[in-house]
């Protein structure tokens, strides 16, 4: 499994370094503007994801800033989003790396945002969620750029392997 969410860590900020690249093609207004998204905007949906992301490696390692709303707006231009975006996916692989077999079938307890409770469940569902959770907002953004007039953007895990993502083969 750890080789396997090693490979999901990698993807992730292909996939992140993609959608990033052709947002920073756009101009402010059309960055900012509200697609229907379940975020709004592509400006709303990227910071979600790096606020998503905060919260759950807050949770797994009980280090780093993590907002207390899902629809938190950290930063105000793409420049620096961008720059966070890449210091919290070297974060997350450097997290999986540390991993070891037995702690990803662990348990793993903690309380959700949106409803504060006590969850327990493996450290492998959480990690598959989080990795999940990218691709499901990254095809929003997807939808938003090529809505906005951008290129189709070949995101898929299978383009990662075929071309930077090699060593997972």
């Amino acid at each position: 499994m750890l080789d396997h969410y090693r490979m999901y860590a990698a993807y992730n900020g292909w996939a992140n370094r993609l959608v990033y690249a052709e947002t920073a093609k756009l101009d402010d207004s059309d960055y900012r503007k509200n697609l229907g998204a379940f975020f709004g905007s592509l400006h709303g949906t990227l910071n979600h994801l790096l606020a998503a992301d905060r919260i759950w490696m807050k949770r797994f390692t009980g280090e780093g800033a993590a907002p207390s709303r899902l629809d938190a707006i950290l930063h105000e231009d793409l420049a620096s989003l961008t720059a966070a975006r890449e210091t919290e996916d070297a974060r997350l692989a450097a997290f999986v790396d540390s991993l070891t077999e037995e702690r990803i079938a662990a348990d793993f307890t903690y309380s959700p945002i949106t409803n504060p409770s006590v969850v327990t469940h493996s450290l492998r569902a959480a990690l598959t969620h989080v990795f999940n959770h990218q691709t499901h907002h990254r095809g929003q953004c997807h939808a938003m750029l090529t809505a906005l007039g951008g290129p189709s953007l070949s995101l898929d895990l299978i383009y990662f392997l075929r071309t930077e993502g090699t060593e997972f083969l």
